[in-house]
């Protein structure tokens, strides 16, 4: 990030969420003038969000995940874009796996059906149609900005003024669909959210949250989509789209 000029050094902030290993001391030690904060608690990933939110200044915020780095600067043109449309609140980075290939990280709210289609590789393969509409995948081939109905928290870049407006990431949710809950609020706001395509970020992961729902990480997952599922509209089979997502008020 520094190498490509992304931000400055003064610009990063890292949080680190009681990982319990050496990392934050290595971080200090290989990069003493970048700023460091070592929360007192592992309150999620959104907590982590929000206190590093609230130690920083700037009017758009770029969030990161660790397994993530850039090739080159494509944040310039994802603040150029914001800079020109007010109406806009978060972006969302175009996320690449290391050899190159899309990850398609924008996606369509969530019907019960697509929760489904997505854990249960079965149900899956015989709807291939359905996952390329979740995905968005037509959307990413315009190579222009488009409307996504929400954005892996993965990489995006959010306007200060619109996260502090909706109280910023919401920590009832540890870990999975913080990122689906942010960007249904900020629609509810009356803002927009983005894919950009070409703003390239890769990001080397691991999908845990496709793993058996008896794992951690499953467990986690299904817990996550029932409490955003009591706030929001999730229906049966048809995806509700952004209009039944505004058109309900949440219960927080």
């Amino acid at each position: 990030m520094l190498e490509h000029r992304v931000v400055d050094r003064d610009g990063v902030l890292v949080v680190d969420n009681c990982s319990g290993d050496n990392s934050l001391k290595e971080i200090r030690e290989a990069l003493p003038d970048i700023q460091t904060i070592a929360a007192d608690r592992n309150g999620g990933f959104g907590a982590g969000v929000n206190l590093g939110v609230a130690k920083t200044t700037a009017d758009y915020l770029l969030i990161l995940n660790p397994d993530t780095y850039f090739e080159f600067n494509s944040v310039a043109s994802v603040v150029d874009f914001m800079e020109r449309s007010p109406d806009t609140a978060l972006v969302g980075m175009d996320l690449v796996n290391p050899d190159g290939s899309r990850q398609y990280s924008a996606r369509r709210f969530y019907s019960v059906f697509d929760v489904l289609a997505r854990r249960v590789d079965w149900i899956g393969a015989m709807v291939p149609q359905r996952a390329k509409s979740h995905l968005m995948m037509d959307a990413w081939e315009t190579g222009k900005p488009f409307d996504a109905e929400w954005v892996m928290g993965t990489g995006f870049v959010v306007r200060r003024s619109a996260f502090e407006e909706i109280r910023g990431m919401d920590e009832s949710y540890f870990l999975y669909m913080e990122d689906v809950d942010l960007c249904a609020r900020l629609w509810r706001a009356g803002y927009k959210i983005k894919g950009m395509p070409g703003a390239k970020l890769v990001h080397d992961h691991q999908r845990s949250s496709a793993a058996g729902p008896l794992t951690f990480a499953g467990r986690t997952h299904i817990h996550s989509l029932f409490l955003f599922r009591s706030r929001f509209t999730v229906p049966l089979f048809r995806p509700p789209g952004v209009g039944r997502i505004i058109g309900r008020k949440a219960g927080h």
